[in-house]
């Protein structure tokens, strides 16, 4: 099994008056990360992919300052008929900093209804995490 990691560069703007990544901001390193592992696993951009984000959860263990580096992994615990479960962890300069999860559904663009993952994606998915 494989784990996709991210790294994320940390913005001045990423910063709140605490003098640390606000955190709202964990949901866009997760949604970056999320892009990427699209983009390099499944060889397509997450704009040309029929999904919507149903459900994301963060969890904050520790705060991330600008000066720090910022890796977010990814995992696939399993493959849905339609939905596609994401557990991801961001790491800030090497310590745990918090946790997230996040379920992507694929969508028929015509109906809005839910529709199987393409066989292709999932076989993809599949190989690279060892499913």
């Amino acid at each position: 099994m494989s784990q996709f990691s991210s790294d994320i560069q940390v913005r001045f703007r990423d910063i709140d008056a605490m003098g640390h990544v606000n955190n709202a901001v964990y949901a866009t390193y997760v949604e970056q990360a999320r892009t990427e592992y699209f983009h390099r696993i499944l060889d397509v951009g997450l704009d040309a992919v029929p999904t919507v984000l149903a459900r994301l959860e963060l969890s904050y263990e520790r705060p991330v300052r600008l000066e720090q580096s910022v890796t977010v992994t990814i995992d696939v615990p399993e493959i849905g008929r339609s939905s596609l479960p994401m557990e991801y962890e961001i790491h800030a300069d090497g310590d745990r900093a918090a946790t997230a999860t996040s379920v992507q559904v694929f969508i028929d663009p015509e109906t809005g209804e839910s529709s199987p993952i393409p066989e292709r994606f999932r076989e993809r998915i599949a190989e690279f995490e060892g499913l």
